[in-house]
């Protein structure tokens, strides 16, 4: 794959980001945080609220699986992309858990291997898990 294909592949990925569910969806999900494994799923089956959380996870796996089979540079994708890392922090500390629940030890396996992947992936992982962690925080405080 040329540079300009992965770039080409990347602005019609950033494309489908702008259509109007998608921006609605992603907007929820950044205030999202689950504290466990039942209230993804309770949230994932909730008929408000649901299909955004689907949307959002399922945008980002194939995404990433588009880096993982070659489709796109894994480092230009890492130069202009950030929210996969959000999505999957809020992913991956339930992550085990869902992928017994659903019988499916494969559950984001693209989207961990991107966003884990290599150690300048996995340091920007921790670094965005720790801000999130402070933002929720910040926030329950301010709502106590």
């Amino acid at each position: 794959m040329s540079k300009v294909e992965s770039a080409d592949l990347i602005l019609k990925l950033y494309d489908l980001r702008r259509e109007e569910t998608m921006r609605k969806a992603r907007d929820w999900m950044f205030s999202f945080n689950p504290t466990s494994a039942a209230e993804y799923m309770q949230t994932m089956m909730d008929p408000e609220v649901g299909g955004y959380l689907r949307m959002v996870t399922s945008y980002w796996e194939m995404a990433a699986s588009f880096v993982t089979h070659g489709a796109i540079d894994a480092q230009m994708f890492e130069d202009t992309a950030g929210e996969h890392t959000i999505v999957f922090a809020k992913v991956q500390p339930h992550l085990a858990e869902l992928r017994e629940i659903w019988q499916s030890p494969t559950a984001f396996q693209h989207l961990e291997k991107v966003v884990t992947g290599t150690p300048e992936a996995a340091e920007r992982f921790a670094k965005t898990q720790a801000w999130l962690k402070s933002m929720f925080d910040q926030s329950s405080g301010a709502s106590a």
